[in-house]
């Protein structure tokens, strides 16, 4: 209704009086016309949506400073972004992608994924498991300070 009878201008010109919470109020109707007022009506007042953004509460989904425009949607930014990146990604793997060296190959650090892997060991090993388990893991102190020190 605000925007039928044009009281974009009648408003602005209330801004005018120094009375906080008039300005408060005034800047209030002013935002939620503003995305209607069209694209021409907010470049030419910027100070005036300087103001809004700075005096009133937004939400998260405010679409007041963008408006009805088509071009302005903020999903259209991030589909254009998304296109950009992958396009960038392309291009980087088309021109730079050689053979990495073994060193910098991705490990499988997931721990049901590494022990359920089967891993095949020396026949002996399954015969001389109890006494590996004795000479490497059992009889070998631990000193826990120099550990905890360590890491």
């Amino acid at each position: 209704m605000l925007v039928v009878f044009k009281s974009a201008p009648i408003l602005k010109r209330a801004l005018k009086v120094k009375q906080a919470m008039l300005q408060l109020y005034v800047l209030k109707l002013l935002k939620i016309q503003t995305k209607y007022l069209g694209r021409q009506w907010r470049k030419s007042n910027m100070k005036t949506m300087s103001a809004i953004y700075q005096k009133v509460r937004h939400r998260m989904n405010d679409d007041w400073a963008y408006g009805n425009d088509i071009d302005a949607r903020p999903w259209d930014f991030q589909a254009e972004e998304c296109t950009l990146r992958a396009n960038i990604e392309a291009f980087n793997s088309r021109r730079y992608d050689k053979p990495q060296d073994s060193e910098f190959s991705p490990v499988d650090n997931c721990l049901q994924s590494v022990l359920g892997q089967r891993l095949d060991l020396p026949e002996d090993f399954y015969y001389s498991y109890e006494l590996w388990l004795e000479r490497e893991v059992f009889s070998q102190p631990i000193c826990w300070e120099e550990l905890l020190q360590n890491h």
